[in-house]
């Protein structure tokens, strides 16, 4: 292999920039000269070479007025997979019934096999969505169960997966058993435990989120599920905030069923998802919207949606080329670089509470942070009114705090003036609530 090829091939992106180039042969030729500067360097090095990163930066279109910190509720789409959804957009409008279903329809087994080559699992296996409350309902709403029947779930769940639950057990009399997870979580035992002490005989799902949308607290899932399946319950995976988060295979996990909005850390476009189930489990799983045969194997039961966007699907393909791009690993290393960068400081200021772990197993690039006095909307207000830095206040059981996330367009500057923002805040008494 010629050094071009090798140095393509060791960051798995060889076959992802010839993607690209259909788009943008200008961007292709960029990334190549600014992977040269990550030659011979590890994860760990490479986190921190912010010439490359920098110009990860100028790939996407976000505003040079506001520092955007609030990537764990939708992230922006690079410059490259914008233009693919343009380009998709115009060319439905040329003729749509023509296009996007004639056309742009016939691209979907395409990027179903790109998809789960990304997720590690079998194409069948991969049904193509809008985001992981449309997932995760399905199976929800899905799966036969019946009265008695018991599900475990946590009070640290989203709560579109909790209230869909509250609505199967008002529909069905099935039994929901909460429990709570420490925050933040920093021991695979403690939280295996918790689960098993509360499966019974009559446990039939075990419902668990994979990274918690509220602390960025990753959950051993593959230890919970392990011990799940040993006392014969099924696993739904949130893996929302996880997946293109940090590295990681579906398989690893051991879930059963699983989903995650691809317009979050995959920086797709809006309103798509995925959802996976097991091959020998879809024939469980009822279709949530009319399909000819609701209770058949064929996981492209679930994609009976109607019209829907085609431009916004097809260019997801794009959106794992950028990724795959980056590289997964590498991608891991900078968010878990940027987010120790702050939080390492941040949670050594006078009255600061922080409720997630900043073991690298058990976080990645969330953190959430608090001050003693202060309600979260009260910070949330003072960094984006002194700095127009933009996150969200979180108060959910006991966290009261800021949840920070950058992505890999954030840069040190955007950092510091976190930092220093939070700093300002931890010298000060609270204002009063309005």
């Amino acid at each position: 292999m010629n050094r071009r090829n090798f140095l393509l091939a060791s960051a798995g992106s060889l076959t992802a920039l010839d993607m690209l180039a259909g788009v943008d042969k200008n961007f292709v030729r960029q990334f190549e000269k600014h992977l040269n500067k990550l030659e011979n360097q590890s994860i760990s090095a490479s986190a921190e070479n912010e010439d490359f990163w920098g110009w990860v930066r100028e790939s996407y279109t976000t505003s040079s007025n506001l520092i955007n910190l609030n990537n764990a509720g939708v992230c922006p789409q690079p410059k490259i997979v914008q233009d693919a959804h343009i380009k998709y957009y115009q060319m439905s409008n040329e003729g749509p019934s023509y296009y996007m279903w004639r056309i742009l329809d016939q691209g979907r087994e395409g990027l179903r096999n790109k998809l789960a080559d990304l997720c590690g699992v079998l194409p069948e296996e991969i049904s193509i969505n809008r985001n992981s409350t449309e997932g995760l309902n399905t199976v929800i709403f899905g799966l036969n169960l019946k009265e008695g029947d018991e599900v475990v779930l946590s009070r640290f769940d989203y709560p579109n997966m909790m209230n869909a639950w509250k609505q199967r057990e008002k529909r069905d009399k099935i039994k929901l058993v909460w429990i709570d997870i420490p925050q933040p979580t920093q021991d695979d035992a403690t939280i295996v435990k918790i689960y098993e002490n509360a499966i019974t005989a009559r446990t039939k799902i075990v419902h668990i989120t994979h990274l918690i949308n509220w602390t960025g607290n990753i959950v051993p899932a593959r230890a919970i599920a392990d011990m799940a399946h040993r006392k014969g319950c099924e696993v739904i995976l949130d893996g929302a905030q996880s997946f293109a988060h940090f590295d990681f295979k579906i398989e690893d996990t051991g879930a059963d069923y699983f989903a995650s909005s691809l317009h979050k850390w995959l920086c797709a476009p809006f309103g798509s998802g995925l959802l996976y189930i097991k091959k020998d489990k879809i024939k469980n799983v009822w279709a949530l919207l009319s399909s000819v045969e609701p209770d058949g194997e064929d996981i492209k039961k679930f994609e009976s949606l109607g019209t829907r966007s085609f431009p916004s699907e097809m260019a997801i393909g794009t959106a794992i080329d950028f990724h795959n791009v980056i590289g997964g690993k590498r991608k891991e290393g900078r968010l878990r670089y940027l987010k120790d960068y702050w939080a390492n400081k941040a949670v050594k200021l006078p009255k600061a509470k922080m409720p997630t772990s900043l073991k690298p197993q058990y976080s990645c690039g969330i953190a959430n942070i608090g001050f003693e006095g202060w309600q979260a909307q009260q910070i949330e207000a003072k960094l984006f009114d002194r700095y127009k830095i933009h996150t969200v206040s979180i108060i959910h059981e006991k966290v009261n705090g800021i949840r920070v996330t950058p992505n890999v367009y954030t840069n040190i500057q955007d950092l510091d003036f976190l930092v220093k923002g939070l700093t300002e805040v931890s010298k000060m008494e609270a204002p009063p609530l309005k």
